[in-house]
């Protein structure tokens, strides 16, 4: 499986998941811009060196990049990012959404605006940020590949995460949302769930940490990256060599045109019973079950 002649974006790429991402995508034949502000796990400081040491690794393997240090939480970061490819490389194919901080892990009463937004910023906006400046190239090629990262954190939750788990679940919106509007124009836009030993995780993982090397998600992205993508719209869980999608179903639940609140509560079992499920690959396409039920076909 090959990525001679695509170029790839990678954002927070000089660590942990982000540089294996960007290894991989190297030696697979990619041209690659490193994306790295640098900074702490909070999103301060910055230095282009962070970037930049990537850069040289993949060049001593045979590899091609270019380094970039601006931030993802900004809509001109985002655009630099992603005019550095054009620059450098003439086009865009490829954008892994990698870059984030932590804020730290607070109780969500302790949860003030600033560490909010830092949160939201470089996780969430970063996505559409960077997303939002390599999606017009995408769409005039007519091909285009995403691939995002969200959280087990964000869709099963956590405590003191509330502002991480917030984020990592609106990248799962943008994901799907942007699957759908991407398709006529041969963009797919997956996420991933990644499980890994990084900085970010620091030693949540315990024991397991020595079989979660960054490196073994990253054959997940570059699937997600090939054109030989089947899918688009999915949320793949991958770490420690395991792989799984992780997909959101609907309960057809329980049905009466009359619904009164005494009704919702004696038959509320039946509302969450999950023995017979759908998976809609759209908001409409949910509607749809309560359409049936109502003898329409279609709306």
């Amino acid at each position: 499986m090959e990525l001679t002649g695509r170029v790839a974006v990678v954002t927070g790429a000089g660590r942990g998941l982000g540089r294996a991402h960007a290894l991989l995508l190297a030696s697979l034949g990619a041209a690659v811009v490193v994306n790295d502000l640098g900074g702490g796990l909070d999103g301060s400081g910055g230095s282009a060196e962070t970037a930049e040491s990537v850069v040289a690794e993949i060049t001593v393997a045979g590899g091609i990049a270019v380094a970039n240090a601006d931030s993802v939480a900004t809509s001109a970061g985002g655009a630099e990012i992603v005019g550095t490819a054009l620059r450098e490389f003439g086009h865009v194919d490829i954008v892994v959404n990698n870059a984030g901080t932590t804020g730290g892990l607070v109780g969500f009463g302790d949860l003030d605006d600033e560490r909010l937004m830092s949160v939201l910023g470089s996780h969430l906006i970063g996505c559409f940020n960077v997303s939002r400046a390599a999606w017009g190239p995408m769409v005039a090629q007519g091909y285009g590949r995403i691939v995002n990262t969200t959280s087990g954190v964000g869709l099963f939750g956590m405590g003191k995460g509330v502002a991480y788990a917030a984020a990592k679940m609106g990248i799962v919106g943008l994901t799907r949302s942007l699957a759908v509007e991407g398709e006529v124009s041969g963009i797919k836009v997956n996420a991933i769930a990644p499980i890994a030993a990084t900085r970010m995780a620091g030693t949540a993982f315990g024991a397991l940490d020595e079989h979660l090397d960054p490196a073994r998600v990253s054959p997940v992205v570059a699937y997600l990256a090939h054109a030989d993508c089947p899918v688009t719209g999915r949320v793949i869980s991958v770490g420690g060599g395991r792989v799984g999608e992780v997909f959101l179903g609907a309960a057809r639940g329980y049905f009466n045109a009359d619904l009164t609140p005494d009704d919702v509560r004696e038959n509320f079992d039946t509302a969450l019973d999950h023995t017979d499920f759908v998976l809609p690959l759209d908001a409409m396409d949910e509607v749809g079950i309560t359409a049936t039920m109502h003898g329409l076909s279609g709306i």
